[in-house]
């Protein structure tokens, strides 16, 4: 028997099927500064902005972690393609810069077209809410590493900045309020510990598909919730110089995540009660009897982004929030004290 790529796990022709459909779908994301398809050696993009002064790129790398575990359990892919957008396009965001284009890496042991469709169909719709073209990536077939049915994904993003309108530590001032704005759920943070208290054992498809009647869904409809897409709401803001500065809120948690942008001595302090927490919390922390330390330290707990803005700009903050469909809630202020994340009732 002749040895063949094929027989070692590599398929060849389905792999270029499946191109062809990344190919055909990306160019929805397209416009006139991508100059490549999908299939060259490498993403061309034209830089489009010749009236800055001080352009600055912005990059960053970021997957989606074990929630691609409960997409394979569900057998529902899209969402995670959007997770993979928005968990980059938002810390690019957050830096003052908008998202100009994508790359996705696309890891599995055997090609599944149903997946791979499904996962750039959220990929897609991702980039088109971002208004960030898909330029390129990479689709590997690794069966030694992933076996038959495993898959990973990771994404790239670059964007760009005015140098005087970087978001960042130095723009933020005491009496500066801190407004936090709703997350869709759990996003792609904590997902190790959900696995562990309800994925873990022999309950776990019943866990995942049985209706809730706490939730008012299935536990795997409330956990395959896309991670919100920011991206526009903080361009926006920044644009009309309406804040200081913009965490999101992943893992680590809020004060893992807010204390990145705080300057040496400035406390933020973070009111609790001061913003709704969505039910999944409370079913998680009952469910694996965690700690609200915790809990905190882990999830974003329905916070998925925070703004620093001077009070006299909250009204104006509140209803761009409002007209790109978000909920906001002032859970805070700066303070001077130790560079930290502080919660008070």
């Amino acid at each position: 028997m002749k040895l063949t790529y094929k027989k070692a796990g590599v398929n060849e022709k389905k792999a270029g099927s499946l191109i062809k459909y990344i190919t055909k779908s990306a160019r929805i994301t397209f416009n006139k500064s991508v100059i490549t398809d999908i299939g060259f050696f490498g993403g061309l993009y034209k830089y489009p902005f010749n009236s800055l002064k001080e352009p600055i790129l912005v990059s960053s790398c970021d997957g989606v972690g074990t929630k691609i575990l409960v997409a394979y359990e569900m057998e529902k892919f899209e969402p995670v393609g959007i997770d993979l957008v928005a968990m980059n396009v938002n810390d690019v965001a957050v830096c003052g810069a908008k998202p100009l284009f994508f790359l996705d890496y696309l890891a599995v042991g055997r090609i599944d077209f149903n997946r791979e469709e499904k996962v750039i169909d959220g990929i897609i719709k991702g980039c088109k809410i971002a208004d960030c073209a898909l330029i390129g990536g990479e689709l590997a077939q690794m069966s030694t590493i992933y076996k038959e049915k495993g898959y990973d994904l990771a994404g790239f993003c670059v964007g760009i900045v005015e140098k005087d309108k970087i978001l960042k530590p130095e723009n933020v001032k005491e009496k500066d309020i801190l407004i936090g704005v709703e997350s869709n759920g759990i996003h792609s943070n904590g997902f190790s510990l959900i696995h562990k208290i309800f994925l873990s054992t022999k309950r776990k498809r019943s866990y995942l598909f049985d209706y809730n009647e706490f939730l008012g869904k299935s536990l795997g409809e409330e956990l395959l919730r896309p991670t919100y897409i920011y991206s526009p709401l903080i361009v926006e803001l920044n644009k009309k110089g309406f804040i200081h500065a913009s965490a999101h809120i992943t893992g680590g948690g809020i004060p893992g995540n807010f204390e990145r942008v705080l300057p040496d001595g400035l406390q933020a302090n973070i009111k609790l009660n001061s913003w709704h927490i969505s039910r999944i919390f409370k079913l998680i922390q009952n469910a694996g009897k965690i700690s609200d330390s915790e809990m905190f330290n882990v999830f974003n707990m329905g916070v998925g982004l925070i703004l620093a803005a001077e009070e006299k700009n909250k009204d104006a903050v509140m209803g761009i929030l409002k007209k790109n469909n978000f909920q906001g809630y002032v859970i805070g202020n700066i303070t001077t004290g130790y560079r930290c994340v502080k919660f008070v009732k």
